[in-house]
């Protein structure tokens, strides 16, 4: 409250009640007054008028004057304090008498249209009242109400009375009441300022003195007499500015000695901060020097690595029997598996640190697990333990995220799987959880039959360099880190893990992860439709992996029959899959005696063999002409497999026949000649002008220069890319609206939305397929308004089986897939091939300035490849094509040149290769 607070708030409660009561007071008896004297003058006018009327009745009904004016006159004189006029009317309101002269008789008379009202009226006015009475004959009246006559009356007296004396008696009155009000706000004053010197008063000084106490005035005291309640608080005030200035003295002492031993105490931490200092620059000194070990390990240890993978790599590239092979395969598996164990390692005090960059490239998915299952089902084989995979059909073949990891992660739960369990099956399965747009939730789960794991030992699993069980480390091996960087792996790609386990019942490890879809090509082409309604018999004497397997196939279309041992009744299949147990309890003549009823079956056996038993497969390939897959089966791989022991059939060479050309003038612009050559070639035989040029810049200029109903713009140009020349042509006014369709071979998640909202109108991947090419000029011609796409474009949906196009990565030169990508065109496809090889030399001389590290511009490699990539895609070589992809895939995601060697030194045999066998095909 401020200063003047509580005295305002006494004079307010003080005054305010007094104020409102004599008011309402006040009003009330004033108003009461101010209408009794009203009524007391109408009330005299009355006693004096209505006795008039009376007396007056004979001298009017005689026609006497002179009494009237007798009677009248001797009552004006009587009452001429307030009485002004007193006058007598007729019945016809015309002058009988008066008592005096009027100025103005007719504002004493009745209104002469209507009769005389047979009751006294009253007409006030400012400063004056009119009283009329009518004068009536008492011996008339009987006589007036039987003729029914209104107008009975003999005539009226008006008496006019003043009342400037009343209003002054009222005003007097009103005047009295405000002077009682005025006084009882004096006497309610002067109890409100008696009561500010005893109460407000004292408060107000106390208020002072407790102020000047807070601000340390501990020396000052409440002087002066109070009285009650306020003596008492001035006591309790002046006892507390002592006891505080007690409580000072000896804070005051205390803060003295906890100086004192703060001076003490900060003399030793400076000494405890030297020995600190001293300790974290030993520290330092001991992780620089850990770093500097790491660096030099992971150099020493990636150089053999490399060039064990190098040429391991360069050896698979001659001629080797199946079990040399699988064998060098599975050496270059391992040492792969190694080079990612070093990494795990190496990338343990990153992930510590939350240093641990994640790769975001799209990859096989499928096949990134099946690699993963591969390099691990020999340790299970070894077991004689079934390893399965079973992944959702929903899942999306192509994903985005990083592969290396999603592998180190699965790796290391499906190695522990296997090393704790003694018998029975390693199941691995993912499945769907959700998927919003080209977002996709999904959910890894490892089941095993092993020794399980108890309620109390799971809380110890997740913890750096330790396991459920002190003995297992002596039993089993193993460090007890796998885990852990799982565990973190899991956390920074956005998922979570977790175990469900009971002890001597095996065990589930579980995981999720957020990852992206991609509609990018990340694997070679596969098609299968020519195992559509195909019969095929599986044995397989696991139920568990039967299941997956079965799914599998029918998946494809297969009409698949399981059994868990060979049928020795005679049936009929196409195929027959035969798959052997890992465990060495057969002997070979039983085996061959399996294969044998086999063929009985279907003329094409394939025999599944344990990742323990390759030298078997080559002794069953030589004596009885079947084909061997290595377990678990790749699903890639078996299909591969089925299809090439397709039966052939006549090959019929598949032409799209058109009605006519659409009316259309169309420009396409791409930097690499082979692509360019063949949209060009595609168009022409869809619409009547096509209009080409190999950069931006030149469109834009065209487009200055001519109307265009549809552009083909690739992306990665030189002089100008394809997004800045789609923005320059949308500004000129012949060309504003005509759609641009970007064609790029960059189909990874979002780069469509990316495009669109660029300002491109479609978008359309590399290779380009005739039946997509078709449905983008259906969509965009003005004039295919109304009419069907089976009327413009007709094919013919036989597929025959000589024309499937099966990729095997061995195979140089795909010639069909070529014939296909050039629509059945041989030349055609000659050119593009030979344009293939003429550019050949060019990326030879990149690469090699690249590998001899006289250029290390990663940029000009990157777009000599990516066009090269570009070229293969359309020309039937498949290896040339995935190489390019994986270089191209390394260089995205920031690797170096000396990171991609071995890929390099690939690139150059594969270019080599295929300028070799190139030659056989253009001079035929």
């Amino acid at each position: 409250m401020t200063r003047y607070g509580l005295r305002a708030r006494v004079i307010t409660l003080t005054l305010a009640p007094t104020l409102i009561i004599g008011l309402l007071l006040s009003a009330f008896f004033s108003f009461n007054r101010y209408h009794d004297l009203e009524k007391q003058v109408i009330n005299s006018g009355l006693s004096i008028v209505e006795p008039l009327a009376i007396a007056s009745e004979e001298g009017l009904k005689n026609n006497s004057r002179e009494a009237v004016r007798r009677i009248i006159s001797y009552a004006h004189r009587k009452n001429s304090k307030f009485v002004r006029s007193i006058a007598v009317f007729d019945y016809n309101h015309e002058l009988f008498v008066t008592s005096n002269f009027h100025p103005n008789f007719e504002s004493l008379t009745f209104p002469r249209n209507e009769p005389i009202p047979l009751l006294v009226t009253s007409d006030l006015q400012e400063n004056t009242l009119i009283l009329r009475a009518p004068i009536v004959a008492e011996s008339g009246l009987l006589a007036a109400a039987k003729s029914q006559n209104k107008n009975s009356a003999l005539g009226y007296i008006a008496i006019e009375l003043d009342l400037s004396s009343l209003r002054l008696q009222q005003y007097q009155e009103i005047f009295s009441a405000f002077l009682v009000l005025i006084s009882g706000l004096g006497l309610s004053a002067i109890f409100a300022h008696r009561l500010m010197h005893d109460v407000t008063r004292p408060i107000s000084h106390m208020k002072n003195m407790v102020d000047r106490i807070r601000r340390g005035h501990l020396d000052v005291r409440i002087e002066g007499k109070m009285h009650g309640e306020l003596d008492t608080l001035k006591n309790g005030i002046n006892a507390m500015a002592v006891s505080l200035s007690e409580y000072h003295v000896e804070m005051q002492h205390s803060i003295d000695q906890a100086t004192s031993d703060l001076r003490e105490t900060l003399e030793q931490l400076e000494i405890q901060n030297v020995e600190l200092d001293i300790a974290k620059k030993r520290a330092q000194e001991a992780a620089r020097v850990k770093s500097e070990f790491l660096a030099n390990m992971s150099h020493e240890l990636r150089t053999p690595l490399n060039g064990v993978i190098g040429f391991t790599r360069q050896m698979l590239k001659t001629k080797l029997t199946n079990n040399q092979t699988d064998y060098l395969q599975t050496i270059e598996k391992s040492a792969n598996n190694l080079l990612s164990i070093i990494n795990d390692i190496l990338d343990f005090s990153k992930l510590e640190a939350g240093k641990l960059a994640l790769e975001n490239i799209p990859f096989d998915f499928q096949e990134s697990l099946e690699e993963v299952v591969s390099l691990q089902a020999t340790s299970a084989h070894e077991k004689g333990l079934e390893v399965t995979l079973k992944v959702d059909p929903k899942i999306p073949s192509g994903v985005v995220g990083d592969p290396l990891r999603i592998q180190q992660v699965l790796t290391n739960l499906v190695g522990n799987s296997i090393k704790f369990t003694e018998r029975g099956n390693i199941d691995i399965s993912v499945e769907l959880r959700s998927q919003k747009e080209d977002v996709i939730e999904l959910q890894f789960m490892v089941r095993d039959t092993g020794i399980g794991i108890s309620e109390r030992q799971q809380a110890q699993l997740f913890q750096a360099f330790s396991q459920a069980d002190a003995s297992i480390s002596r039993r089993y091996g193993g460090t007890g880190l796998g885990l852990v960087i799982t565990q973190k792996l899991v956390g920074q790609m956005g998922g979570e893990i977790s175990l469900t386990s009971r002890l001597h019942q095996g065990s589930t490890f579980w995981f999720t992860l957020k990852l992206h879809s991609t509609d990018m090509p990340v694997s070679g082409l596969l098609e299968t439709e020519s195992l559509n309604q195909r019969t095929l018999l599986l044995i397989e004497p696991n139920m568990q992996a039967a299941s997956v397997i079965q799914q599998s196939l029918v998946q494809q279309g297969l009409i698949v029959t399981y059994r868990s041992s060979v049928p020795l009744e005679e049936s009929h299949y196409d195929y027959t899959l035969l798959n052997l147990a890992p465990n060495k309890t057969h002997s070979l003549e039983q085996i061959e005696q399996w294969v044998k009823q086999a063929k009985q079956c279907s003329p094409h056996v394939v025999v599944g063999i344990p990742s323990t038993d390759l030298a078997l497969s080559d002794h069953l390939i030589q004596t009885h002409d079947v084909h061997c897959i290595t377990k678990p089966l790749s699903r890639r791989k078996l299909l591969q497999i089925l299809a090439t022991k397709q039966q052939t059939l006549a090959a019929v060479e598949i032409k799209p026949t058109f009605s006519k050309k659409l009316p259309l003038t169309v420009m396409a612009v791409d930097d690499n000649p082979a692509n360019l050559k063949l949209i060009s070639a595609l168009l022409q035989e869809r619409v009547e002008k096509v209009v080409t040029h190999t950069n931006g810049l030149d469109a834009v200029t065209e487009a200055e220069q001519q109307n265009f109903d549809l552009i083909f713009m690739d992306i990665q140009m030189p002089q100008m890319d394809g997004v800045t020349a789609c923005h320059k042509i949308k500004n000129i006014q012949r060309n504003a609206s005509t759609p641009v369709i970007a064609v790029t071979a960059h189909a990874m998640s979002g780069e469509r939305d990316r495009l669109l909202s660029a300002g491109m109108d479609d978008y359309l991947t590399k290779p380009i397929e005739e039946h997509v090419l078709q449905h983008v000029l259906l969509k965009w011609s003005p004039s295919s308004v109304g009419a069907s796409k089976a009327e413009t474009y007709q094919h013919d949906n036989k597929q025959q089986s000589d024309n499937i196009l099966t990729t095997d990565n061995a195979m140089v030169i795909d010639w069909k897939a070529a014939l296909k990508q050039s629509a059945n065109k041989t030349d055609l496809a000659r050119d593009m091939l030979q344009m293939l090889i003429d550019y050949i030399p060019e990326v030879r001389e990149v690469v090699e300035s690249s590998l001899s590290q006289e250029n290390d511009d990663t940029d000009a490699l990157l777009r000599h490849v990516h066009k090269l990539h570009g070229s293969s895609a359309y020309c039937g070589v498949p290896r040339l094509k995935q190489i390019c992809s994986t270089i191209e895939k390394g260089l995205h995601s920031g690797s170096s040149i000396l990171d991609l060697e071995p890929e390099l030194f690939e690139l150059q045999d594969e270019m080599e290769k295929v300028t070799k066998s190139a030659a056989s095909y253009l001079d035929s």
